[in-house]
């Protein structure tokens, strides 16, 4: 089966996701032999993450220094990070210096350090690797922390930019003390120490300013010591170089990923129930904090040891053979069904049952 000679019609689900996954593949093969530099991968993943965390000093010493406005900086260090969470998802699936502990640790660390935000990659890799076991159902711990099947309102808003309060949510919603005290030492654990800190100081930073507001509003300006203000100096740099471009980067990803994956009604292990490709043109200010995940991250599902560079460039034939297949583009009334798969419950069900058998 190669090209458009398969037709869906005759194909179960796992036939078709063998196919655009043989599709896709042979995709890769070709690049790499017409660019033989797409086969140093170590070397390529190194010098990207040198790349994003030189432009992420660099705009930062510009801000600091008076030649960069804050919000230039603040812009352009989620997109430098962005790169660093497909670093680090790459990371996760062994793309990198797989038999190096030391470099492969390495840059584990620091792709890390350039977002603060997230949880331990160590133990992502954990949960990142169930998530490809089992997504879509409840057990997908990734996907779920991060709103996925979740119906829209205020509480998802909340949860889906900010890791902290997605976890203080699920807590409070919790039925027992057992479980409330289970979901608050899962989340020191998971979180510390960088998240911890990243999350805490943003607090401080919309407290700060937020009080400073009011009390400016209600004409009686707050009398902050000296200590509090110094500290403060430092918070606010900080949330214009490392922990803004965090909050965007992270609100960015996992509003794409969260609304791309589906939850609760797929069929465990069939791909093509996993991921719809979310690439409309106004998706495109979210897709630049997240490095095009939308459009792209379907395809890993499919290719998972296919690094993050490759899928981009893969991304024009693995789109058409997805299509032709029967994967969802832009299905964006899961936005108002929590993600479940089946759109009518009136005519749905004999489609997916027809796109198992």
């Amino acid at each position: 089966m190669h090209g458009t000679s398969a037709s869906p019609q005759r194909l179960n689900a796992t036939q078709r996701s063998a196919h655009i996954r043989e599709v896709v593949l042979a995709k890769g093969v070709e690049l790499r032999e017409r660019y033989p530099i797409l086969k140093q991968q170590d070397a390529l993943g190194a010098s990207i993450l040198a790349f994003s965390l030189a432009g992420m000093i660099g705009s930062a010493a510009l801000y600091m220094t008076g030649h960069m406005a804050w919000w230039a900086c603040l812009l352009l260090n989620g997109f430098f990070a962005s790169l660093t969470h497909e670093l680090e998802h790459d990371l996760i699936h062994s793309m990198y210096f797989r038999k190096q502990r030391v470099p492969h640790n390495l840059m584990m660390g620091l792709v890390w350090l350039a977002r603060p935000s997230t949880i331990n990659p160590w133990i992502r890799r954990h949960l990142h690797l169930n998530h490809h076991k089992v997504s879509g159902t409840e057990t997908d711990m990734e996907e779920r922390a991060i709103t996925n099947g979740e119906p829209w309102g205020i509480a998802r808003l909340l949860m889906v930019g900010d890791n902290v309060m997605s976890a203080f949510i699920r807590m409070l919603r919790a039925p027992t003390w057992a479980q409330k005290i289970s979901i608050i030492k899962r989340a020191l654990k998971v979180y510390a120490p960088l998240a911890l800190a990243h999350w805490g100081a943003w607090y401080v930073f919309l407290g700060f300013h937020g009080a400073n507001g009011i009390a400016h509003l209600l004409g009686a300006p707050i009398e902050w010591s000296a200590t509090t203000l110094s500290v403060m100096q430092v918070i606010d740099i900080a949330a214009v170089v490392i922990i803004g471009p965090n909050v965007l980067r992270t609100f960015c990803l996992h509003f794409i990923s969260s609304n791309m994956h589906y939850y609760g009604d797929v069929e465990q292990g069939n791909v093509m129930q996993q991921c719809q490709v979310l690439n409309a043109w106004w998706l495109w200010p979210l897709q630049a904090f997240c490095f095009n995940f939308g459009s792209t991250h379907g395809i890993h599902h499919f290719v998972v040891k296919e690094p993050f560079y490759i899928r981009q460039m893969t991304a024009p034939v693995a789109h058409k053979v997805m299509r032709e297949m029967g994967v969802r583009f832009n299905d964006i009334g899961t936005f108002g069904r929590a993600n479940r798969f089946v759109r009518e419950e009136t005519t749905e069900p004999q489609q997916v049952r027809a796109a198992q058998v």
